[in-house]
């Protein structure tokens, strides 16, 4: 998808989006191997949560957007695929602030130096499992940004072409076992690296979005 047709479909800036691809939801599986689509819930406090999509020209002109693989270890969804993000501070004055702090921290953005320029917040996610309510913030960048990670925090960083969650992307379906549960859920490939959960829900939806022949 060009960077130019990404701009003019987000322009307006959408206030609801369509459902979450049906294949990409995880699906919890029971002892008799029958599916459900109602994930465990988080019986904690509800807590707010910002991630930045941000995304970029590449040299032909092609939108792309940034990833990274969360460091092993003790760390929350370790190993896992996940846009820039975290949660919601006390001295954040907004989702948008909290997304743009999190992303200097954790993979050394400069917005000046990529010409960083919000354009909007999407709808916020629900993710039950881990009670975060998360705000996806979208920004668009002039250019590839210059980037190092948090080695604390962050494996690998990594760009997508945003083409690979439009509809009719390839989902890779996947059974397994995370976090003491059996599920089986979809996702993207992208190199060595596949995009699912609350992650890759965020982006088929935001590609749904993006790839629907008409503004909802």
């Amino acid at each position: 998808m060009r960077i130019d047709d990404v701009r003019a479909r987000l322009d307006p800036f959408p206030q609801h989006l369509p459902p979450i691809p049906e294949p990409i939801i995880p699906q919890l599986i029971g002892p008799d191997g029958r599916a459900s689509t109602r994930p465990p819930r988080f019986d904690g406090e509800r807590r707010g949560a910002a991630v930045l999509i941000l995304i970029y020209p590449d040299e032909e002109e092609d939108a792309r957007l940034i990833l990274t693989e969360r460091a092993s270890g003790g760390h929350r969804h370790a190993g896992q695929i996940s846009l820039p993000g975290g949660a919601i501070d006390d001295s954040d004055e907004s989702p948008v602030a909290a997304a743009l702090r999190e992303a200097r921290e954790e993979i050394g953005l400069d917005p000046e130096q990529s010409g960083v320029e919000v354009i909007g917040v999407l709808p916020v996610f629900d993710v039950r499992v881990s009670g975060f309510l998360v705000y996806p913030v979208v920004a668009l960048a002039q250019r590839e940004p210059a980037l190092h990670g948090d080695d604390y925090e962050v494996a690998a960083i990594f760009s997508a072409p945003l083409s690979a969650f439009l509809p009719g992307a390839p989902v890779e379906i996947v059974e397994d076992e995370r976090d003491g549960f059996h599920l089986r859920y979809g996702g993207f490939r992208i190199g060595s690296h596949h995009v699912w959960g609350a992650t890759a829900m965020m982006l088929g939806r935001f590609g749904a979005f993006l790839g629907s022949p008409t503004k909802p």
